[in-house]
């Protein structure tokens, strides 16, 4: 049997509170012995100062560090600045998004899709960083249909990624019926599933309808009876997730990737259960 690697994501804390909450959660979260953390980027760039420095605090701190980099709204000069400063700060690690453009900005940059982003940092650096690209089991939003989305995906695998991550799921038949798919393509790099634990049910449908990730109807109807119980959101949430894991690494993932929102408490939980870490 193989052993799980784990894998968690951050964003950069916007204030020195949050910088100093993040210290302590990234010291819970290390216990697990996480293969990297990753840390988002903003809309644009929007967060690049305060992702590298949550980059270099990570590192400095002795785990391995996986920023975010997306292109929408970038020159390939401006891009290239930022690959030199994550050489230069032993950065090997690096998941290359398309990202969203800012609000009210109208050009899309130099770059337009996430695969070109990947041709362009193989260009430049050869094979010095180990790419994760993102995968959508439910179909990326904006994608006409399922297969225009697989086309989008093997562009990205043949433009030189080393493995995806996919968007957050509860419905184990989506993740394996796309793991299916890339593998009819030709594709057998790995497909880590993305996992979102459950603290609020209300903020995750909200985030959920935004992001086009599906909440189950049996999901959805159970939460919405425990009405403002979170003592019962939150057990029924570790249930559901930590039963997930267990069928997924069952399946044979080759990886589970914890979307903590900062949190360290309920991927900590979910990893007790699991036995991982």
């Amino acid at each position: 049997m193989h052993k799980t690697e784990l894998s968690i994501e951050f964003f950069p804390p916007q204030t020195a509170e949050g910088a100093d909450k993040l210290r302590a959660v990234h010291a819970k979260l290390a216990e697990l012995k996480p293969a990297f953390f990753s840390v988002t980027y903003g809309a644009g760039g929007s967060t690049r100062e305060r992702t590298f420095a949550t980059v270099r605090a990570i590192a400095a701190a002795g785990s391995e560090a996986a920023p975010h980099l997306s292109c929408i709204g970038s020159t390939r000069e401006g891009i290239r600045e930022i690959l030199r400063e994550y050489a230069d700060a032993g950065i090997r690690r690096i998941v290359a998004l398309r990202g969203d453009l800012p609000s009210g900005v109208g050009d899309p940059g130099e770059f337009r899709y996430a695969n070109e982003l990947v041709e362009f940092i193989r260009a430049e650096t050869g094979s010095r960083f180990h790419l994760e690209v993102a995968a959508y089991p439910e179909w990326h939003p904006q994608a006409r249909t399922p297969a225009d989305d697989l086309a989008a995906f093997k562009r990205k695998m043949d433009a030189g990624a080393d493995s995806a991550i996919t968007q957050y799921f509860y419905n184990l038949d989506a993740y394996l019926h796309f793991v299916d798919a890339v593998r009819r393509l030709g594709i057998d790099k790995p497909v880590v599933p993305g996992i979102m634990p459950i603290a609020s049910f209300s903020k995750l449908a909200r985030f959920s309808d935004a992001c086009g990730a599906e909440l189950p109807r049996w999901m959805r109807r159970k939460f919405e009876a425990y009405g403002d119980d979170a003592e019962s959101i939150r057990a029924f949430g570790l249930d559901v997730v930590t039963t997930l894991c267990e069928r997924l690494i069952a399946a044979g993932a080759p990886g589970l990737h914890f979307y903590s929102m900062n949190q360290a408490g309920l991927t900590s939980e979910i990893c007790r259960r699991l036995k991982l870490g």
